[in-house]
């Protein structure tokens, strides 16, 4: 087996399992608004965003967008995930892709963005501002 393949087949059979486990406790729950914190690690300040679904936000010179954010049902162990895209945009020069994909809540370093200056996660998914 090359290197990588056993652990990419880990995470299929995790995804699998959950998935199936998904479907037994039910649909998880979308929402419109994803809440993300932002870390500038020249500064050391961390800011709380708040990113609607479909719509860019700006922190430093990131652009983000969520384009899901889902949480799971009440009943079941609390999780909250968004899909994002950031982009990186420097005056006179395209934009950067730096990450697209699901972010955590309860394992930011399981799918992380790699940035010199920036860190991104996710902290819950909510409708409108907090309703």
């Amino acid at each position: 087996m090359r290197p990588g393949t056993a652990a990419l087949a880990l995470v299929l059979a995790l995804g699998a399992a959950s998935g199936a486990v998904a479907q037994t406790a039910g649909a998880d729950l979308s929402f419109d608004t994803a809440v993300l914190q932002g870390l500038d690690k020249v500064t050391a300040r961390i800011v709380s965003i708040e990113a609607p679904v479909g719509v860019p936000v700006h922190f430093g010179s990131l652009e983000i967008i969520a384009r899901a954010c889902k949480k799971r049902r009440p009943e079941d162990q609390p999780e909250s995930a968004a899909f994002l895209d950031i982009w990186e945009l420097r005056p006179g020069q395209p934009a950067t892709g730096l990450f697209r994909g699901w972010m955590f809540a309860s394992s930011p370093a399981l799918s992380a963005m790699e940035h010199p200056v920036y860190d991104i996660w996710t902290m819950d998914c909510r409708n409108g501002r907090g309703r």
